[in-house]
């Protein structure tokens, strides 16, 4: 079997109200390369563990689904009419949703896609283990017991970790960037000083391809994810495909 023409690194969370946003965008782009892209999905951990609790929940709750709101009048995303919480931890839905890939592709997009769905339609953040595995239990063809064991495996955690280690570590592209807009993409400082660090901005897709790299970060036209394959695989068909935007994780395509 020949090596795929393309490969794309997708720097994502399911808690990201960007990447919900982008996600139909993506869908297209998928469709419309089919078997000549190799996609991988980097879990970048956007609600890291060990920060402190609010000292008042709903109060940050409502602050952070008004944030939700003004991001998806750019996207024009789905939002839920009331936020219950602010997510917690990105790591249990990350787990989930890498540990999902060992039962194929198509059960790995549904299952992320009901994980961004508990925040961005439900307004109930799986971000427990058991409120994960509560909402993808009754996907269709899903395994849930193998998933929750999945999940759990050393194995799973140790791709997690190198997938949150790889999100800050972001190329020279993104800390340089200097384009105006609501969300360009530029790397996420991680502290007030430059040696603290920086992390790529979520979502980011980096394309690889026999004439170089190209990187599309942040909220962008579709057109410039077409023109990134262009520019890195001359000659691989890159047209927009019809997908509808923003289904039911039933209907996933």
């Amino acid at each position: 079997m020949s090596a795929p023409r393309l490969r794309v690194v997708e720097f994502t969370d399911p808690a990201c109200p960007w990447a919900w946003g982008s996600e139909p965008k993506f869908r297209r782009l998928r469709a419309a390369l089919g078997p000549d892209v190799r996609w991988r999905r980097v879990f970048g951990i956007l609600f890291d563990d060990g920060e402190p609790p609010a000292p008042d929940p709903a109060a940050e709750a409502a602050w952070y689904l008004s944030e939700v709101r003004e991001i998806a009048a750019h996207t024009g995303a789905p939002v839920p009419e009331r936020l219950a919480w602010v997510i917690a931890s990105s790591w249990p839905a990350s787990l989930a949703a890498k540990a999902a890939e060992r039962q194929g592709s198509e059960i790995a997009d549904a299952v992320l896609w009901r994980l961004r769905e508990t925040t961005f339609a439900d307004g109930e953040p799986a971000d427990t283990p058991e409120r994960v595995l509560a909402a993808v239990r009754r996907l269709p063809g899903l395994n849930a017991d193998r998933l929750a064991a999945d999940a759990a495996a050393p194995q799973t955690l140790a791709a997690v970790r190198a997938d949150w280690a790889e999100t800050r570590a972001p190329c020279r592209e993104v800390l340089e960037l200097d384009v105006p807009g609501r969300h360009p993409g530029r790397a996420k400082p991680l502290g007030e000083e430059p040696a603290d660090g920086f992390r790529y901005a979520l979502p980011t897709l980096v394309f690889h391809g026999p004439a170089g790299r190209a990187v599309v970060p942040g909220w962008r036209a579709e057109s410039e994810y077409f023109d990134a394959v262009r520019a890195v695989a001359p000659g691989l068909a890159a047209a927009p495909a019809g997908v509808s935007s923003h289904k039911t994780s039933v209907g996933i395509n």
